[in-house]
């Protein structure tokens, strides 16, 4: 499997959705590297943040939302924040890909 800018900004997405615990996706960090090829295009940018998810389990890792949001942004999307009334169901974070970051 080729794993590509977006299916990484989607596993994040999902964990910070809580769609995907933190455990998940540490799992799923350690099997692409082990697993997968990267997209050329990005390969840089993709093998070091999967590298890193790898590690978020590792007390002296973790991972910060500080952590995402710089990922993100290495993968050319941008997490945004909408704070709602807890009453509400609608989503708190959303991810949107920033095209013009793909040139840098």
């Amino acid at each position: 499997m080729i794993i590509t800018t977006k299916k990484v900004a989607e596993k994040l997405d999902a964990y910070l959705h809580h769609r995907l615990t933190l455990a998940k996706l540490v799992d799923w960090a350690e099997t692409a590297m082990m697993e997968s090829e990267f997209e050329v295009k990005h390969h840089n940018q993709i093998r070091n943040t999967v590298a890193r998810l790898g590690l978020a389990d590792v007390r002296a890792f973790g991972l910060t939302w500080e952590d995402c949001e710089q990922f993100l942004e290495q993968l050319g999307y941008a997490a945004q924040i909408q704070i709602v009334a807890a009453h509400a169901n609608s989503p708190v974070v959303s991810v949107h890909e920033r095209p013009a970051k793909y040139g840098k």
